[in-house]
């Protein structure tokens, strides 16, 4: 069971207080209902995309230049925006984030994080330079040999999670779809 708890405080449609409870509809979830105008108002997770840039068996990696997790390094990635789909979501991330020039490739690896309502979807990425112009949510970038991987300061659990996956499958020399519920 889940920990995440819904932040709605008042209806969208007309600014009552809600009430969190199961709904009349036959509904079996605690929902937050409105009890002036009966709107129900269903949460889902959030979608995290990004990628795993790849240049010569290096990985590159971003230093956080914001909260959460600010000064830890991270693979390019953030919310999925209204209107994008997963791969073009997780390519204007990439392209935010570390200014990199890549080619999008195979999804790699999807994450449900329900304690937080999210889940993190990244997809393999061939660089096509190594020159980077990274944006204002990024200190820095660097590429990593897998030795060199800072990863006391690797920022999320999903980002060492799918790292560890690539490497794992570099040396099996096949790589896979990778999916995973983290706590």
């Amino acid at each position: 069971m889940s920990s995440y708890r819904s932040p709605i405080k008042f209806c969208r449609n007309c600014g009552t207080a809600v009430i969190n409870r199961i709904p009349d509809d036959g509904d079996t979830k605690i929902r937050a209902v409105c009890p002036s105008c009966n709107t129900i108002h269903y949460e889902n997770p959030l979608n995290v995309v990004g990628t795993l840039p790849i240049w010569e068996g290096k990985v590159l990696l971003c230093k956080r230049n914001i909260e959460p997790r600010f000064g830890k390094w991270t693979l390019p990635a953030g919310f999925l925006e209204i209107g994008e789909s997963l791969a073009e979501g997780a390519a204007r991330e990439t392209e935010e984030e570390a200014g990199a020039q890549f080619e999008l490739e195979e999804l790699f690896a999807i994450m449900s994080v329900p304690r937080v309502g999210q889940v993190h979807i990244f997809y393999k990425a061939r660089l096509l330079s190594d020159t980077f112009n990274p944006g204002f949510e990024t200190l820095e970038t660097h590429l990593f040999a897998e030795h060199e991987i800072p990863w006391d300061d690797i920022a999320f659990k999903t980002v060492k999670e799918t790292l560890t996956y690539f490497f794992n499958d570099r040396v099996e020399g096949a790589f896979k779809l990778h999916q995973a519920v983290i706590d």
